[in-house]
């Protein structure tokens, strides 16, 4: 039980909760996805996914509310618009590809990976790697300890 008292603080203002609430819904992290590989205009956004419009226009606003896309107006066409990544956006990348990969190694298609990613400088397959930035160790759930961040407002 004191255990349990002692990671309480997990539930305050939960971060992967929050993040899930943003951004957890499939045609938002589809329309992500499609983002971090050049797709910038609503047409192109329609036709690869698929998606009803509605459905489209109201997931590019909320991203665009997030401020994890731009609305920038098209340069040839000062009525129509494109859908650029900000930082933000940017930053969303690492967790896209966890999940690429776990669902290749999780829930594998019959005939392999529908998408390999081949990073530029040593030209081989990605494989994601979560290490710490102060020593490059491997993070896992072994080596972490969740404890109170400076957001913690609980007792």
């Amino acid at each position: 039980m004191a255990a349990e008292h002692e990671l309480r603080h997990r539930f305050t203002a939960e971060s992967v909760g929050r993040s899930l609430e943003a951004l957890g819904e499939r045609w938002t992290l589809l329309i992500l996805r499609e983002a971090f590989f050049g797709v910038r205009r609503y047409a192109q956004f329609a036709r690869n996914l698929g998606i009803p419009r509605p459905t489209l226009s109201a997931r590019l606003k909320s991203l665009v509310e997030l401020e994890v896309l731009d609305r920038v107006v098209y340069a040839t066409d000062p009525d129509r618009f494109e859908y650029r990544l900000t930082t933000a956006g940017k930053a969303i990348f690492p967790a896209l590809v966890v999940l690429m990969h776990w669902g290749d190694d999780h829930l594998p298609p019959p005939d392999g990976p529908p998408l390999i990613l081949r990073h530029h400088p040593c030209g081989e397959p990605v494989s994601p790697y979560l290490a710490c930035r102060h020593c490059a160790e491997e993070v896992t759930t072994a080596n972490v300890t969740p404890e109170p961040g400076p957001g913690y407002r609980g007792g």
